[in-house]
């Protein structure tokens, strides 16, 4: 009988409890951590000896998928420092296309849909000069330096490295070859398969 009054009574004092908020802190056995000293963006911090909390990279290291090892595909120079003649990626009809969307999207504005230089800015009075790419100059000049005027800007045309990746640039200049071989293309430009059919074209 002891028993059962016993265990009742435990019942009673922990059903007593549930729900109740305890109003003393909780026991930290090791509390260091609880208010952790933090510094701002910029902020001084004596604890290194340049003053800086914000740390730079250490030297030699580099970010994960950052290595440019191939510096022709991202720079588009050799090591020379010359530009490079052909660009270093395979010219597929996709890869055209793709540079064909990107071209559409940030370059048709200013240089034209046919690369002639005629954009739409061109009918707004803005003050720009865009040039076209028909001239033999460009289109002679090597693969390296078209890449290198997306990535950098030249006069008063910006940069889009920020914008359009590495692969998208190189994209581009397969498209630009593209456009500029369609305004110069001649009858053996076209596939002997398909001369034919091009001369007997009403």
């Amino acid at each position: 009988m002891k028993r059962v009054f016993f265990l009742l009574g435990v019942t009673v004092v922990l059903s007593g409890c549930r729900g109740t908020l305890k109003e003393d802190p909780p026991i930290h056995i090791n509390p260091n951590m609880d208010e952790m000293e933090r510094f701002e963006a910029q902020e001084a911090n004596p604890f290194f000896a340049d003053g800086r909390a914000m740390r730079p990279p250490v030297q030699g290291t580099v970010a994960r998928g950052m290595l440019r090892e191939d510096a022709q595909f991202h720079t588009g120079r050799n090591a020379d420092g010359s530009y490079v003649q052909v660009m270093p990626v395979e010219f597929t009809v996709e890869f055209a296309n793709r540079g064909r969307e990107r071209y559409d999207i940030y370059c048709a504005v200013c240089h034209g849909i046919a690369g002639d230089g005629q954009g739409i800015v061109m009918s707004g009075g803005y003050g720009f000069a865009p040039i076209g790419y028909h001239d033999d100059r460009l289109r002679t000049i090597e693969d390296g330096y078209l890449y290198e005027v997306i990535a950098n800007g030249i006069r008063t045309m910006p940069g889009y490295a920020q914008q359009i990746p590495v692969a998208d640039r190189w994209a581009i200049v397969a498209y630009v070859r593209a456009l500029q071989r369609s305004q110069n293309a001649t009858v053996e430009d076209v596939p002997a398969d398909e001369q034919t059919n091009l001369q007997n074209t009403p």
